[in-house]
């Protein structure tokens, strides 16, 4: 089961369809949860722990035959999977269900190491700045997520190993945002600047890649992309990022759809200018 989370599910949803590519290449059909759910993460940094915690009952509510039976659950983002090894338990440690949940998540490299270890990963001759979200080098650790480069022959190097200052939605508070921007500034941001054109810039948090898009030219990319894109073939290392091409294309298809909604506004207004002008009759 691949879990869509908030963040990748709303606002990157390349990644988790990458995702599917990827697990499916490995030899696995991929469903999904069957109604929208969350594991209530952005409600702990504000204290909200009761709708937190409403929320990931539902989780086990709705993934009980899933849990019961041990389907893996993989998840993309790193703060959600901190939450089903941890805070899940804090919640509910005397149900058996949330301890089985917790054994069966997996981040993506964690999944593929340690349980599906003889998948061909493709190769990709490429070096990479990768950066590891706090949740999985606290939680987690990076160990898998670095045997999987390893294997795939990218030459990867971890220069940032502390905080990329975006933290959830730290960096989004105007009080808090210089603060957010200088602990940036201390390591990750100067690494991602003076990276190579031609390398990966690889973080799985959705945090860290949007500190990395708002304060840098380049964009990361998650590791269920960097997969993805291998499995396509070699990397075209013409001196342009090698993120270029997906970006263009969200971005012309972001494009496409503010035209469509743009249309879809003008003949909502044209319709009641229309109703107005006949009441007035």
């Amino acid at each position: 089961m691949l879990w869509p989370d908030t963040f990748n599910n709303y606002f990157l949803p390349d990644t988790a369809k990458a995702a599917v590519e990827v697990l499916e290449a490995a030899g696995f059909r991929v469903i999904i949860p069957k109604s929208i759910l969350c594991c209530g993460r952005p409600l702990y940094d504000f204290g909200m722990l009761d709708r937190a915690k409403s929320l990931l009952i539902k989780v086990l509510d709705t993934l009980t035959n899933e849990i019961d039976i041990g389907i893996p659950i993989v998840v993309l983002e790193p703060s959600c999977a901190a939450v089903f090894r941890d805070e899940l338990l804090n919640f509910f440690p005397q149900d058996e269900r949330a301890h089985k949940l917790a054994r069966q998540t997996y981040l993506l490299s964690e999944f593929l190491e340690k349980r599906v270890a003889d998948f061909e990963l493709p190769k990709l001759s490429a070096k990479a700045v990768i950066h590891g979200h706090c949740h999985h080098k606290s939680l987690m650790k990076m160990t898998d997520e670095e045997a999987v480069l390893k294997r795939m022959g990218i030459d990867w190097s971890a220069p940032a190993p502390g905080c990329c200052g975006m933290a959830g939605p730290f960096g989004f508070d105007e009080e808090k945002y210089d603060v957010s921007i200088a602990i940036g500034e201390l390591e990750l941001l100067p690494a991602v600047r003076q990276a190579s054109a031609d390398s990966l810039i690889i973080a799985d948090g959705f945090s860290c890649r949007e500190q990395i898009s708002q304060c840098t030219d380049r964009q990361a990319m998650h590791l269920a992309e960097v997969i993805a894109t291998a499995l396509k073939g070699p990397l075209a290392l013409d001196g342009t990022y090698p993120e270029s091409p997906d970006v263009n294309r969200r971005q012309a298809e972001l494009d496409r759809s503010m035209k469509r909604a743009g249309l879809a506004v003008g003949a909502v207004a044209a319709g009641a200018a229309l109703f107005w002008w006949l009441k007035k009759m």
